[in-house]
């Protein structure tokens, strides 16, 4: 028997879309062994919720796409998918595992964790640990004074409408992503913190949205401040533990023992994916306790105008507009690179997770994942 560890790539190559399939996959279901990282426990007294099994005729459906029509297969296939669930009013319709992942594997969300720290952030303000989405920055973070973020509220943040000037591409050594990346890898706490506070301003704070990793950050950093929790305690005490996971999950650190890193690195089992976007699906109750305010996930997945313009993003979840033509309701999304998402539709009672080892960190797909997704309430609707 051979016990040798998995072969898995560097950080760095892993970002930079540098890692041949065999390699990737391996790194992407092991990267708790990148950095180090703290848990999100399960807890002992629920025992594991199951979740229902009620197949429903998916394999024939048609993926309308501007390229034309493909079917559930060319999307596995030519997205590389390597997990994939549907469930439909809370029952799976469909559960497919590729490339040697099971249900018990462990798999990485990268930025579909910034959707989850904005979620605590909802928790939070419902705990009254945060005052209101109004709230300044610096009300928490006092360190954030004469910089960037002063003068920038918490949806403000939440919404990445700081102002603040970031280049958030994965490939290029020298974006502002990558530096981040190099400072995690540093392993030095509060360092992350210090260089944001530090970047020059571009826009006048809620007039400009840039995409930036960097702002998920201030996110942990502003629960870390407001709860006195590390997120990924404060995630298990007032959700993970009490929806019935069947496993402990993990969260990437920026230093050992120090914060998580709020943007990403969060690694848990495909069906635990999926309970948690029931929990969102069901607007943040759990037994009849809504941990989140009232009417926070509907805004937290809408569209809004930013600086005059339109902007499809939410509190870091990305809405998702319904095929054309049709009376569907939209649903909203939390996406990572390299094809990671969790799909939501309250209104249709529909949860899609879908794992992926693409080749580059964005825009290696062939079919839209918004397509698939559209197909799949058009088929289940």
């Amino acid at each position: 028997m051979d016990n040798q560890k998995p072969k898995i790539g560097s950080a760095r190559d892993a970002y930079s879309g540098r890692l041949f399939p065999t390699e990737q996959i391996e790194t992407f279901r092991n990267i708790d062994q990148l950095f180090p990282s703290r848990t999100i426990h399960r807890g002992t007294n629920i025992p594991p919720k199951a979740i229902k099994t009620r197949p429903l005729p998916l394999d024939d459906m048609t993926i309308e796409t501007d390229q034309g029509d493909y079917d559930l297969y060319d999307y596995i296939a030519r997205n590389r998918v390597t997990a994939l669930l549907v469930a439909k009013d809370e029952h799976i319709a469909l559960e497919q595992y590729e490339y040697g992942n099971t249900p018990d594997t462990r798999w990485m969300s990268m930025s579909m964790a910034k959707s989850i720290s904005t979620t605590l952030v909802g928790a939070a303000i419902k705990d009254g640990a945060i005052g209101s989405l109004g709230d300044q920055l610096t009300q928490y973070l006092p360190m954030l004074k004469g910089g960037a973020y002063d003068g920038v509220t918490v949806q403000q943040l939440l919404q990445m409408t700081s102002g603040a000037h970031w280049d958030e591409t994965h490939t290029d050594p020298n974006s502002e992503r990558r530096h981040v990346l190099e400072l995690q890898l540093g392993q030095k706490a509060g360092s992350i913190l210090a260089y944001m506070s530090n970047l020059p301003r571009v826009a006048d704070p809620g007039t400009h949205w840039n995409y930036s990793t960097g702002e998920t950050h201030v996110v942990g950093e502003l629960l870390y401040a407001a709860t006195g929790e590390y997120l990924a305690d404060y995630l298990s005490r007032k959700i993970w533990s009490r929806l019935g996971m069947e496993s402990d999950a993990t969260w990437w650190l920026e230093a050992e023992n120090g914060l998580e890193v709020a943007g990403s690195g969060i690694s848990a089992t495909l069906r635990d994916y999926a309970r948690f976007g029931h929990f969102i699906m069901n607007d943040g109750v759990i037994d009849g306790d809504h941990v989140l305010p009232d009417g926070w996930v509907k805004q937290a997945g809408s569209s809004r105008e930013v600086g005059g313009q339109p902007l499809d993003y939410g509190f870091m979840w990305w809405p998702v507009l319904a095929p054309a033509g049709t009376n569907f309701e939209p649903g909203f999304s939390a996406r990572g690179i390299f094809g990671q998402y969790m799909y939501i539709n309250p209104a249709h009672r529909i949860v899609i997770v879908v794992w992926s080892a693409r080749a580059k960190p964005i825009g290696s797909e062939v079919i839209l994942d918004n397509d698939f997704f559209n197909a799949v309430l058009k088929t289940l609707g």
